[in-house]
């Protein structure tokens, strides 16, 4: 199916994000925030040859996915709302195609003090 098809600039996405999920909703168990990284692994290439089970969503994102992408570009760059990207990570991640990393994250939060000061300083400026 051609891509105009799939989404319509003016109307907005002609296939309702529920019928691509097929009315799943993002899993608490897997975590993916907006600046999670995705990135294929290498033998997923051969489902984009072999796409048995894989919506065109899946394969758009198998095939941005070669550098890892966020799950915000993805949503923009398959045109697709963030959730229904959570939920297709998410069966990608469980057929082993894709991998996917949290943006590290502070072992501890800076200390107060310092971050006051710095306000009260910024504040006689």
């Amino acid at each position: 199916m051609d891509e105009d098809q799939w989404y319509d600039e003016a109307a907005g996405p002609l296939v309702r994000p529920y019928a691509i999920t097929r009315g799943r909703i993002p899993g608490s168990d897997l975590a993916l925030d907006l600046a999670t990284q995705v990135m294929a692994i290498p033998s997923a290439q051969a489902s984009v040859q072999e796409p048995f089970g894989l919506t065109p969503e899946h394969l758009a994102i198998l095939q941005l996915c070669k550098r890892p992408f966020s799950v915000a570009e993805l949503g923009v760059y398959v045109k697709i709302p963030i959730a229904v990207v959570k939920v297709l990570c998410g069966d990608l991640i469980e057929r082993g195609e894709v991998i996917v990393r949290s943006p590290s994250q502070p072992e501890h939060a800076p200390d107060y003090e310092l971050l006051q000061a710095v306000l009260d300083g910024l504040h006689k400026l």
